[in-house]
């Protein structure tokens, strides 16, 4: 039976930091594009958001209509009555019924005055919320003026940087093949845990490459042997020396 290849600590060391390299790039490449997705995905919700705002505001000026005709259509109803007891009023027999009538008058005239008093209030409202949909709608341009510069921006970026990253891409999933398991595994975790994705750092001027901590010269010492995978004491990211880290080359860089 074939047996399988053992690789050394060096060959492993290699591999992952080889990883990290296309990795590093690949987030080069994101940090390129900084914020804008986030702002181009922020800006079309805000556009979505206005949308709805405006969409409201229509239901609400289709009910202050709904609500003048139907206080414009009492109005009326209310001066046709006014005639009527007018007439009526000529042909009154005694006090009483001239009462009556008079009492039916003030009240229709009072009607009138009401519903003009509403109709009066809601015209205001409508065109409050007109003046709201009006400047709205500006908004709304205005927001989607930035969206198309921002998608324009991003977009350059993208056209400028898409074919590299595919072919990084590309790479690392190569590159992580040829990492042994374990320390994928680890590294992945260790790249999730730091918003910069370093997992695999030199050790330069003594100190971690990562945090920054003092690596002890014992410890140094270790890490130039090549003889174990040595991770920081106190950020636990693996810790390369800087001849390695230098030899380690992708395109040729």
């Amino acid at each position: 039976m074939a047996r399988v290849k053992e690789f050394s600590v060096e060959e492993k060391l290699v591999a992952v930091l080889t990883l990290q390299k296309i990795d590093s790039k690949i987030d080069e490449i994101k940090t390129l594009q900084g914020e804008l997705p986030m702002e181009v995905k922020d800006l079309e919700d805000e556009i979505e958001g206005l949308q709805t705002r405006i969409n409201n505001i229509d239901a609400e000026i289709e009910s202050i209509n709904t609500f003048v005709k139907q206080k414009t259509d009492a109005k009326k109803e209310a001066q046709e009555l006014i005639k009527k007891y007018e007439k009526q009023q000529d042909n009154v027999k005694n006090s009483r019924e001239f009462e009556a009538i008079n009492k039916e008058l003030e009240m229709q005239e009072l009607e009138v005055k009401l519903n003009d008093k509403h109709i009066k209030d809601a015209n205001y409202e409508l065109r409050d919320r007109n003046n709201a949909k009006e400047m709205t709608q500006e908004k709304i341009a205005d927001v989607e003026e930035r969206l198309k510069e921002k998608k324009a921006e991003l977009e350059k970026i993208i056209s400028e940087t898409d074919k590299e990253e595919k072919m990084l891409v590309e790479k690392s999933a190569e590159a992580k093949e040829k990492v042994d398991p374990r320390l994928l595994t680890a590294y992945d975790r260790i790249r999730e845990s730091y918003h910069n994705g370093l997992a695999v750092v030199p050790v330069l001027r003594d100190s971690c490459g990562g945090c920054f901590n003092v690596i002890p010269p014992q410890r140094q010492s270790e890490i130039r042997q090549h003889k174990k995978i040595i991770v920081c004491e106190h950020c636990g990211r693996v810790l390369v020396d800087v001849e390695l880290h230098d030899k380690v080359k992708i395109d040729g860089k």
